[in-house]
This record gives structure tokens, sequence and C-alpha cells, in this order.
């Protein structure tokens, strides 16, 4: 049987001769990984269920989130990974190295056809050399610092044939924003990408970096590159040792197969709110209050040449603020060699050390009300960034429109910055419930509650819990935020109801790996989240806590309206609205989502 890249992978780390998309396999990983966020927790239920260590040589703590310690949890939170890590003998790369996924690849621990997790989303982005990387939840963490595997749905693969020359000015951000563009946030959920093409091999690590980490807001369980020699050679320096790509079968067999001429694509910008939202650089003037350079999507040297090449003997507009975050340690002193650091200075930037920065509520990035920011990161999503709106977009595109105050492209930044226009102003029943659920033994695999009926898509884990309580860790308290920061929805946590069904659209979930966002529900006593698709991590995440889910493409169907009460089979898959008569089908749970939910959850 011919494979894909992601099969041959999966199937070489779980003693397979071969797999097929839809099979559930346990999977070896070769590097496991908890961060400052999720890394507390990681400890908490190693401690809570007595798991020992599975190998502590490829179990890893990485602390770039909050990487000046300048929360408070996010220091005691960092302090006890500390002391789990001298206790048990764990490697930590502590907060002055960077971002945990890129130091992966910096220190040879991820490398062509290797496996790694982490409690970031943006794990993913190892498929810049052809890795396979995934973003998980703290329980999943926890099992695989434990068993050392960890199981996993074997994805279908797509294949993204870039044809046609760019244009010169054309980045990988760019790049990144048109296959947004095209593909929006759920067409290709759930899949793993393969992008190759002539024009593709010609792509350095930091551009395969890039466009590998705006997988998650593709819905995508990762976008994989054939590495060329030049990555081939940057990952042998790293690991000592002779690297083999893994290459997919002549024959493979794709669920589809995209041809895209890049010679239409053209630079583009993300507007707030959603990344898949994007537009050509309007031709009218968005004026700025601060600018953001960095994050794992573009905070490599490259990127920060490209920032240094518009910032060179000019100065940020007056007003505006210039963060620049490297993203790793190794990149920092890259700039300071180079003699980049001092053009962000004398340009006027504030430079902070590396990490993630303002996607994670980090050291610097973070924006207030009504703020307009214009960023490299991957995500916009309200709130995620700050209380303002936030547009995406490249290095050059940022710096230059740091330099002119409203947004633009490089090539038209005004020789004399121009006046800014002045402005106007512009329960405990819950835990009851799940407590009682726990000491029933076996879980019902049928339930029946009121409906709580959301009709919106791409609903992102932001939206259902806030970056900003990411340091809570006690479930009990987490219920109260739900949906805080989804719009209409903000007083949810004191509507619903212990036993209600939340039912919502496409690509539930979607975003970061916070296990948060699925416990929150458990703390307010939901029996269940019914959507049409959900993220991926945000599937595992709710499987593993027992947390039921199932999903179904005719919820439309269903002609739900507020309150309407509805039941759903898990063996069988049958939904029906009991108000109006009216039944649907869907797939029920797999073998191990029931095992997992009659267990209890993952542990």
């Amino acid at each position: 049987m011919t494979m894909t890249v992601i099969e041959k992978i999966l199937a070489a780390h779980s003693g397979r001769d071969q797999v097929s998309p839809g099979e559930i396999v346990d999977v070896v990983i070769d590097a496991r990984v908890a961060r400052d966020f999720g890394g507390a927790n990681v400890v908490k239920h190693l401690e809570d269920n007595q798991l020992s260590l599975d190998d502590t040589s490829r179990t890893f703590f990485t602390f770039d989130c909050n990487p000046t310690g300048s929360d408070q949890k996010y220091a005691a939170n960092q302090h006890k990974c500390r002391m789990f890590a001298q206790r048990e003998g764990i490697k930590v790369y502590d907060i002055d190295k960077g971002i945990g996924t890129h130091i992966l690849m910096e220190e040879g621990l991820s490398y062509p056809g290797s496996t790694a997790i982490s409690t970031d989303s943006h794990a993913n982005i190892l498929g810049a050399v052809g890795a396979f990387g995934q973003g998980m939840g703290d329980k999943d963490i926890a099992v695989a610092w434990h068993k050392g595997k960890t199981w996993f749905k074997v994805p279908p693969t797509v294949k993204v044939v870039l044809e046609g020359s760019p244009d010169e000015h054309l980045t990988a951000k760019d790049i990144a924003l048109n296959l947004l563009q095209t593909f929006g946030a759920s067409t290709l959920l759930g899949t793993a990408i393969e992008i190759e093409g002539e024009v593709v091999e010609m792509f350095s690590l930091d551009q395969r970096i890039t466009i590998s980490s705006m997988a998650t807001e593709m819905g995508a369980i990762i976008i994989l590159f054939t590495p060329n020699k030049e990555v081939v050679r940057y990952c042998e320096s790293r690991t000592k040792m002779k690297v083999d790509p893994v290459i997919a079968d002549a024959d493979a067999n794709y669920k589809e197969v995209y041809r895209l001429d890049v010679s239409k694509f053209s630079s583009r910008i993300s507007l707030p709110g959603k990344p898949h939202d994007t537009s050509a650089i309007p031709e009218g003037k968005i004026w700025i209050d601060s600018a953001f350079v960095g994050s794992c999507t573009n905070g490599r040297i490259e990127d920060l040449r490209a920032t240094a090449a518009i910032l060179a003997g000019r100065h940020v507009a007056e007003g505006v603020v210039l963060k620049i975050v490297p993203a790793t340690d190794r990149v920092w002193q890259a700039c300071m060699e180079e003699g980049l650091l001092e053009i962000f200075k004398s340009a006027g930037a504030l430079i902070s050390n590396a990490g993630c920065a303002g996607c994670a509520a980090g050291q610097v990035g973070q924006n207030g009300p009504g703020e307009i920011t214009v960023s490299t990161g991957n995500r916009n999503f309200p709130g995620k960034q700050g209380q303002g709106e936030v547009y995406l977009a490249s290095p050059s595109v940022v710096a230059a429109s740091a330099v002119a105050g409203y947004i633009c492209s490089p090539d038209t930044v005004p020789e004399t910055p121009e006046k800014r226009p002045a402005r106007s102003k512009d329960d405990s029943a819950g835990q009851k419930m799940v407590k009682e659920l726990k000491n029933r033994g076996l879980r019902p695999s049928k339930i029946e509650g009121r409906a709580w009926y959301i009709p919106m898509d791409n609903i992102d884990t932001d939206m259902i819990f806030h970056n900003r309580h990411l340091s809570i860790t006690e479930i009990e308290e987490m219920g109260q935020f739900t949906f805080g920061n989804l719009e209409g929805y903000e007083d949810f946590a004191k509507k619903v109801k212990p036993g209600d069904i939340v039912v919502c659209g496409k690509n539930f979930g979607s975003g970061s790996s916070r296990q948060q966002a699925v416990d929150c529900f458990i703390s307010l006593g939901v029996q269940c989240v019914l959507a049409e698709s959900f993220g991926a991590i945000y599937e595992r995440n709710a499987i593993n806590a027992a947390f039921p889910i199932m999903e179904s493409d005719h919820i439309a169907s269903l002609h739900l309206e507020e309150g309407d009460l509805i039941s759903l089979d898990f063996t069988t898959g049958v939904i029906r609205n009991l108000t109006k008569q009216i039944t649907i089908e869907s797939a029920p749970f797999s073998d191990v989502q029931m095992e997992i939910y009659q267990n209890n959850g993952l542990f």
C-alpha cells in the first residue's frame, strides 16, 4: 500500500507497516513538551494520578508564553515546573531561550520524520522540517510523559501544488494569507496538507516555518513540506546525525489535489477578528496605534532582516508604538551581531527578549480597548492579542505601516510622515452534577437536555475561554468565564443550567490548545457540545476529558430554537429534536471515545 508523508510517519511510530485515514493508532512521541502555559497542569495530572515518566531524555519544559514571569500566576506555574524538573531530571528551556517549537528545531529534537507534541496549538509548525508536530491539551501531554506515546487518528491528506512564479515582493506570510483566502478556516479541516511545487523547492526554512505555522488557522492538522537540501543540512547540523526525509509515494492516495497559481497571489492583510478574512492592502488609510513583529510565525532572522531593511534610516511615526520580539535567543543574538538591534532602537522600536509575546498574552504585544494594531502574528481573534483590533500582515508591511502611521506596503511609505487626523472618543451546581456522574459508574450513552443554539461557525478557544484566564488551574473556577469573549453570549455562564446541551456550527473550538475551553463546560454542568465540526485539538481535548461531543452536517435540519429539548445517542449517533419530533443521524462515538468517556477521562 502506498502512503502519504503523515501516514508514513505515523506508521513508523506505531509499529505498523501501513496506516490509513480514519484509523486510530498509538504513536510513539520523540519529543514531549509542556510550556509554562499548561505545564503546571501537566505536573498536577502526573502527581494527582501518581504517574511515572517514561523517558526523561525525551521530556522537556519550554517557557515561552510569559518569558519575563511578569504575571504572578505564570511565575508561580513556572516555578512549580522548575521544581518538578529538578526532582525528575527533566531539561528546562527556560525564559531566556525563546519559543518552544523553534527550540525543538534549533536543538535537533525535531527533524524530518520525527514526532513531537506540546501544549502549543502551533506545534504543527514542525511540518516545516517534515516532522509531525501536534498541539495537545495537558491531559494528553501528561499521559504521553507517562507512556511515551498517545493515540491519534490518522488524518486524510490533501496536496497543494504551487505553480507559477511569485512576484519578487511576495513574502511567505503573503502566501499563507492567500492560502487562507482560498481555503478559509474549515475547507481543509482535519486534514494533513502537503505543499509542493517548483517554487516550494526554493523556500528557505524560515519561509516554510511561516507557512506551516498557519495550518491551525486553516483548520488543518498540519502543513508538511518535503525538506530540500538546505533544510536537510540544517537539521543534520542540529542533530549531529544523518537525516533522511520522509517522502510521499508517487501514487499515494490524496483526498484532494489543489493546484494554485502563485503568480496570482498578492500582498494581503487579515482583517480584525478572522485570520482567513483577508484583503488586499487598502488604498484608504487605516491609521494604527501600534505594530508588532514577532511570534512563531514571523520572529525568525529573515523576518527581522526584512523589518530592518524598511526601518533603516527611518523612524516610527509619532503616536505609534512598534514592538519587536525575536522567536529565539539565537535569533536575538544574530540580530545583535548583524547590527539589527541598533537599527530597531534608532527607529524607536521596543525590543524584548525572545518568546511568544503578544499572541500568548506574554511579555509585550497586547493592545488596549480601541487600539488598532498591525501584527505579524498568526491570530487576530477578538481578544487574542488584547482588547483592540488586530490586522495581520507580513514583517515588511508591519514595518512600513509603523513608519507611515497607517497600513501600507513598503513601496508606498511617504517620504515625509503625514500628520494623523484628530480622533473622536469613541455555579457550583455544575460541579455537583459532574461529581455525581463520576460516582455513578457506567455513564449514560443517551442524554436529553435543553438546547443552547448558537448558529455560528469558527467559535475559537479565545471566544470560549479567554487567554487572560489561562493561569486558572481549578475546574471549579473556570465556568464563570465560559463564552465571556463571544459577542452576544457574554452572560452565558449566568444563564446556562446544568444539563443543557450547546449546539453550534462548523469548526467549533478552533485556535489554541487550551484544555480550559473544554473544562469550563464541565464546570458549568453542560452535558455535551453538538457542532457541525470541531477544531482538531479541541476534539482531542474534549474526548480525553470525557466531555461528550458529537458532530453532524445536518444540524440545520433539526430546526432548533432556543430551549428545544433534544436527545443524543452516543452509541447509535441518532440525534432528535424532541420538541419538534425531528430526527437526524450522525457518527456514533468511536471505540476510543466511548472507552475514555466510560472511564471518566484519559486517566
